[in-house]
Order: C-alpha cells, then sequence, then structure tokens
C-alpha cells in the first residue's frame, strides 16, 4: 500500500475555537490511509487538540509566532518546509498574514499552496492595517483559495476566484435528545432556567460585552434566566467584572473550554452571538443542528442560516429589543434538525469527500 498524502496545515495553535474545530472535523472523518495531516503550531506549548493529532498519526512542528517582517521567523519556517520535502501541499489558515507563510513555501517551490479564509473581517485594532498590507498580497503567492463562505471569501480574496469549503459538522452528534439535555441541565444547576447560551472565545469579534446587556435587561423580565458562556480567552477577567457591575452574579455560568459542546447545547433554550464580525459561524451552524433558536447580529454571515431557527437581529438595536426577542421564543419546542443540515451541505461526510478527493488529484 502507498504512504498517504501528508497535508501540512499552518494555524496558529490547536486550542478548541471554530476553526481548529472544523479542521478536526475534516481530520477525523478523512481516510488517513490516503491523506494524513500534520500542523505547524506558533506556540511552544501544547494545545488542546495536540494529543488527538498524535493519536491520529498527525506530526506537529512549532515556529516562534508569527511577526511577518521577522527574518528569524521566515528561517524557522523555511526549515520546516526544506527538512521535510514530503509535503507537497501547504494549507495555511492565518487570514490575512497567510501571505508570509504562502510566500516562504513559494520560495521553496512547495507546489500546492493553499490560503483558507476563515473570516470576514478583522479587529480594528493597531494591526489591522498591517494585516490589510499582507492581505494585498494572498492571491499572488496562493495556488488555491478556500473560504468557509462567500463574505469571507470577498472580503479576503479581493476579487480572485476562490472556492467553498463549508465548515461542515458531525451533524448526528447533535440531533435533540431530551434525556440528554435533563442531565446536562441537572449537572449545570439549571433546573427550570431559561437558559441563553453562547460557545465562543472571550474576544472583541464574539462581542460577549453587549451580549451581557442583553441578558441583563432579558433578566430583568425574566428573573430565572440564566447565561451559559462556553469557552475562554483574553477578555475573562474584564467579563467578569461586567457581571458584577450588572449584578448578574448567579446567573452567570462560565464552563471554561469544553470537549462536550453538543451535550451544552442540549442545556440552552436560545445561542445568541452578537459578533461584530464572523465568516460562516460554525458555532451557528452546530446550535441549528441542536434544534436550538438562534439569534445572530446583522454583522454575522446571514450565509449561517441553515435552517428557519435563525433570526438576525441589528447591533444597532438596544439591548431591550434583543431581550425581547430572545424572550418571544421561551417555551418553543425543539425538533430534529438533522436532515435540513444535511440537506444544506453541511454533514462532515459528503463535505470530508469533496476535501480528499482535492488533495488526492493535486
Amino acid at each position: 500500500m502507498s504512504e498517504p498524502i501528508r497535508v501540512l496545515h499552518i494555524v496558529t495553535t490547536m486550542n478548541r475555537g471554530g476553526l481548529e474545530t472544523m479542521l478536526m472535523n475534516y481530520y477525523r472523518n478523512i481516510d488517513r490511509t490516503k491523506v494524513q495531516f500534520d500542523f505547524v503550531e506558533h506556540c511552544q506549548e501544547r494545545s488542546a487538540y495536540d494529543d488527538e493529532i498524535e493519536d491520529l498519526g498527525g506530526q506537529i512542528y512549532r515556529v516562534p509566532t508569527l511577526v511577518p517582517w521577522s527574518g528569524t521567523y521566515k528561517a524557522a519556517l523555511k526549515k520546516v518546509f526544506t527538512e521535510h520535502p514530503e509535503y507537497q501541499i501547504v494549507h495555511v489558515h492565518q487570514d490575512c498574514l497567510s501571505s508570509v507563510a504562502l510566500k516562504v513555501a513559494k520560495d521553496v517551490e512547495v507546489p500546492v499552496r493553499i490560503a483558507h479564509s476563515h473570516a470576514a473581517s478583522q479587529d480594528k485594532n493597531l494591526k489591522y492595517l498591517i494585516k490589510l498590507f499582507y492581505k494585498r498580497y494572498i492571491p499572488r503567492y496562493a495556488t488555491k483559495l478556500f473560504a468557509c463562505g462567500k463574505d469571507a471569501g470577498n472580503w479576503m480574496f479581493g476579487g480572485a476566484e476562490y472556492q467553498i469549503l463549508n465548515n461542515a459538522i458531525p451533524s448526528r452528534n447533535y440531533v435533540f435528545n431530551p434525556d440528554r439535555r435533563e442531565q446536562m441541565r441537572e449537572q449545570l444547576g439549571l433546573q427550570d432556567a431559561f437558559t441563553v447560551g453562547l460557545v465562543g472565545r472571550f474576544s472583541p469579534q464574539k462581542n460577549h460585552v453587549f451580549l451581557l446587556d442583553v441578558f441583563h435587561a432579558l433578566v430583568q423580565k425574566e428573573p430565572n434566566a440564566k447565561l451559559l458562556l462556553v469557552g475562554d480567552g483574553t477578555l475573562r477577567d474584564m467579563l467578569e467584572s461586567k457581571i458584577k457591575d450588572l449584578g448578574l452574579d448567579g446567573h452567570v455560568i462560565m464552563t471554561g473550554v469544553r470537549t462536550d459542546v453538543p451535550d451544552l447545547l442540549q442545556a440552552m433554550d436560545a445561542f445568541v452571538m452578537p459578533s461584530n464580525y464572523e465568516g460562516l459561524s460554525l458555532a451557528i451552524v452546530e446550535a441549528q443542528a441542536a434544534g436550538l433558536p438562534c439569534f445572530i447580529s446583522d454583522k454575522v454571515s446571514i450565509e449561517c442560516k441553515k435552517t428557519d431557527l435563525v433570526q438576525q437581529i441589528p447591533l444597532s438595536d438596544p439591548p431591550e429589543k434583543w431581550a425581547q426577542e430572545i424572550l418571544n421564543t421561551k417555551g418553543m419546542g425543539r425538533r430534529n434538525t438533522y436532515q435540513e443540515i444535511v440537506q444544506a451541505g453541511f454533514d462532515i461526510e459528503s463535505n470530508v469527500e469533496q476535501l480528499q478527493e482535492f488533495y488526492c488529484r493535486k
């Protein structure tokens, strides 16, 4: 039997997030006798998915933090490519800064160089203009462009032709199960509380600050409500402080990073994502697969609406408006949306075949 094609994925880390979970969904389901994933990570400490990657046969290489103009950084990346000429396909997941790794790969003549867009904007911080500068060069150095959706592809690639690769999920894992729901609600101490939730990093992109304002308005009308925040991040301390300032102690549960997201979704009554920007959110697809009513901002791509469970609300609307719309779904029954997700093209089984065929014909 011939050796599998080894594809080198270039990521920041492989901690639990939308991009990383999407990659693992494909990795777990791809035929690893034909295609094997390996990873370049930009951190020295181990990431959440590293053990599983190695259990599945993957290699992990570590390079310094990405500084796009650093010769030391580029030399470290070049060393990985030159010492491992078996990598004929490099798949880069660094959004605007993907052009840096793509150029290094081109310079050492890696024949297939993929840029993958996972977002339709970036945080407007001090790095924003730098990122926009490097974004312009992605189509020059890539041989193939992937995007999670049209908004992400149009924003990242500036009119260059790209292919959509869906943020696919193992849909069966999310099918609503009333027994699992009751077990999780008991574990979390939710009792009969109307429970609003969000799965996402504590970052400016996800807009948890606004979510807390929405939830504060909701509690004024539904005093027994609970907010379930699944994830972690740099804004944790600030969010904890805001929770106290709003008097929401005892109403908000921060679960930290969890491996049982399908079960946590069972415990919720509504999923709320007021993000400042998104590509095509994996978390919203997962929430719909769990049969949850979903509320997204007008900065989240409407492409993520795969069922009639999604309602888009302008971020300019006051928190009270959001709270009322969410409360309007109280008591709404859950349904099995498995077939709807499959028909929308977001089940992993069909999507992994598409990616595998692409890798194998290169």
